[in-house]
Order: C-alpha cells, then structure tokens, then sequence
C-alpha cells in the first residue's frame, strides 16, 4: 500500500496535509464550475446574466490580486489562504440558502461573487508562493503535477457529482456542498506548518516587516517580471486565452448546451471529458523529465486554445467530448510546466508578487471576455463567435513558440543541482 502512495506525499508531509485539504475544495469548487452558470439560468437570467455573474467573480482579480501577492510576501501565506477560505465558505452557503428557499435573483448573485472574488484574488497569489514552502525544490514538478491531478479528477467526479445534485436539489444544493468543502480546506490550514522564509530567519518577524512600501515591493515585484521574456511572453499569451478561450467554456458552451444538446446532463459529459484529458496530462507532467519545459508549454496552450472551435463545430457530442478530451491534456501539461517554472525560476521572496501579476494579466482579465461574449454572440451567432475565438487565440498562442527565451528555459535554474536549496535565476537565463 505504501508503494501506492506518491513519493512527495510520502516525504514531505505538510505538503501532504495542504494536499488534502484542497483535495476537497477542488471537488467542490468543479461542482460549482457546472453549477453556477444553471442557477443564473434557473432565476430567468440570459446568457448575458451567466457572463455578467461569471465576470462579478472574477472583476476583483482587476482591483486586489496584486494587493494579495505583496501580502503573500509579506505575510504568512497559509494563513492569507485560511482567511480566504472561511469568506469563501460563508459566501457560498448565502447563495445556497437563497437559491433553495427560492428568493435569489441574478443581482444577489452578481454581488456574492464579487465576495468570493476577493477572496480569491488573495488566496491565488498565496497558494502558488507557499508550495516551494512545503516542498523540496527538486520535487516541486511532482507536487505540482499531484495538484493539477486532483484538480482534473475534480473535472470528472464534480460534473457528474453536480449533474445529481441540481437534479435533486437544484444548483443550491449543488454549492452547499461547495460551502462545506471550504470549511474542510480551512481546518487543514489551520494546523500547516510551512518552513520559515530566508527573511523571517534572519529577522523572526513578518517578511514585510523591513519597512518597504506597498508600492515598492509592488514595483520590486514588476521587475522579477520584466526582466524575464519568458514571463512577460507567458504572460501575454494567458491574457489571451483567458479573455478570448475561456469564455467558450464559461459562458456560450453552457448556453450552446441549454439550447441544442439537452442542458446540464450533455455539457457534463463534454467537461467530464476534458477532465478525463487533464488527468492523461497531469500524469504525464508528473512522469516525463522534460528539458526544455516552456517550450512544450507553448504548444500545449496552443492545442488548448482550439476549444471554442471544437465546441461550436457541430460534430456529435461525442466527438466534441473526445476533441475536448485531447485540449484537456495540452492544459494541463501547460499549467503544471508554468507554475513550476515560476517556483523554480523566481525568487522565492517575490513569488507571489509575480504570481499576482500572473494572475492579474491572465484571470484578471477574464471578465472582459465574459462580459462581451454574450452580446457578441447574440450579435453574430454562437457559432460565429466561437469560430472567431479561435481565429484569434491560436496564432497568438503559437507565437509563444518565436520566443527564444521560452524555447530555450531549462527544467532547472543555471547552477543548481538536483536536492539543492531554493532555485533561483536573477534574470535571462543565458544558452546557446
């Protein structure tokens, strides 16, 4: 049995704990990924009202995840991620409880979620800096692969978890379970142990305790990411998918499926799929050493951007399903190789600093997308829109690959080996 478990689990066990504990919320939060857009359409709201409530969760990654990646750095990570989590918790049980008593409308909604998108905006920047603190950077690839795994597991179980609860109970009894998987996450916070950073040994207080200014360590921040093309590129080629792919997914996929394939039960089986897909991709992140990570990264995001074409193409639904099985895989593979290079190539300082200007360029942006593809597509057409999505998407993502920097990145920052301490590279990493 011991040989069943992975070897990260095994050796490294607050990573263990912290493993567990999101475990559940990421079944929960694949529950409500399905659930959210039907109780926008269970209170009489259009395909409008499902981006304008999709959008509300997201708009605060605009106004606060950079303030969350300087807290992250300054401040103990986990307990940014337990404070984010009981808002979480607490925002998603009112929802709940006013869907199922059957007095929720979409501006209840609309609100709420901008809530739970504060929450979030601190708790992603917070998530991706405290990894390097419960892992040894040799097994950082592993553990994040491991992460990526359950989140895709989650694609699988949550849809058909979430197809029987809005049967039985409706989308509100779907996100009270949501709710509690929050709770759950929060207690196994509460007793994480992360290592110490370099700078709260030398000074045993908080890391922004030297006196720097937000708007320093903000500015310090911004320079980890401009001194890497590889970063900055990234960067630019997430805008692009998150503000042009995704809403496919988030809002005219839901919509197209409410419409033509039968409602809930057909857009389950597609996003099952595609977690069948991620799981194929996570596990090959976690087996494959891969010397040149961005470079494979760049054409997984590329492969990923072809979703809207596939869900819009009118094939049967099991060829979209399996198409979209396929885009499952490069997203993972693309997520798992990013986040790694990230904790591998930046200091860990100023990780969740860049994380936040990640996560800012890239979900943060997000709602512009969600935002427009409604009225577009009720312009143009669903399918137009969809076919215009990719026309746009997949030649910016596959100019990732023109980068020399992002071709070129190693698995491993210059001058470190295998076991060593943190990893880090000031700038440009220099090859041939």
């Amino acid at each position: 049995m011991k040989s069943l478990i992975p070897g990260v689990l095994r050796d490294e066990p607050q990573f263990a704990r912290l493993f567990m504990g999101q475990s559940l919320s990421v079944l929960g939060d694949r529950v409500s990924f399905v659930a959210v857009p039907f109780a926008v359409l269970s209170v009489g709201g259009s395909a409008s009202d499902v981006g304008l409530v999709a959008a509300a969760g997201l708009v605060p990654m605009l106004l606060f995840t950079l303030v969350g990646g300087v807290w992250a750095d300054r401040f103990r990570r986990h307990r940014i991620m337990l404070a984010s989590d009981l808002v979480r918790f607490a925002v998603q049980g009112l929802i709940a409880v006013l869907l199922l008593t059957g007095v929720a409308e979409v501006p209840h909604l609309a609100l709420l979620m901008l809530v739970f998108g504060t929450a979030d905006a601190f708790f992603m920047p917070a998530s991706t800096g405290l990894v390097p603190l419960v892992v040894a950077p040799d097994r950082l690839r592993e553990a994040n692969a491991l992460r990526g795994l359950v989140q895709s597991s989650g694609l699988v179980l949550g849809p058909a978890l979430a197809g029987g609860l809005v049967a039985l109970a409706g989308p509100g009894g779907a996100l009270a379970l949501d709710a509690l998987t929050f709770a759950v996450s929060a207690a196994f916070l509460a007793g994480l142990k992360p290592r110490e950073t370099a700078s709260e040994t030398a000074s045993g207080t908080a890391k922004g305790a030297a006196g720097e200014s937000f708007l320093a360590e903000l500015r310090a921040g911004w320079a980890q990411v401009r001194s890497r093309t590889w970063v900055l590129s990234g960067l630019a080629g997430m805008a692009v998918y998150h503000v042009v792919v995704l809403p496919s997914v988030f809002v005219l996929g839901p919509v197209l499926a409410e419409r033509e394939w039968g409602g809930t039960a057909s857009w389950s089986v597609v996003v099952t799929a595609f977690g069948v897909g991620a799981i194929v991709g996570d596990v090959c992140a976690y087996r494959l050493k891969i010397a040149r990570p961005m470079a494979l990264a760049a054409a997984a995001l590329a492969v990923a951007s072809c979703q809207a074409i596939i869900i819009g193409s009118g094939a049967p639904l099991v060829v979209i399903a399996v198409l979209e099985a396929v885009t499952g895989v490069a997203v993972s593979l693309f997520f798992v190789l990013w986040e790694t290079a990230l904790q591998t190539h930046v200091p860990e300082q100023a990780l969740s600093r860049v994380s936040s200007y990640d996560h800012l360029l890239s979900t943060g942006l997000m709602p512009v997308g969600l935002v427009l593809a409604g009225p577009v597509s009720e312009s143009l057409g669903l399918r137009p829109t969809l076919y215009s999505m990719t026309v746009i998407a997949v030649p910016a993502t596959l100019a990732l690959l023109c980068v020399p920097a992002v071709r070129r990145l190693p698995a491993r920052a210059p001058g470190t080996t295998s076991g060593s301490g943190s990893v880090h590279a000031a700038s440009e990493p220099s090859l041939p």
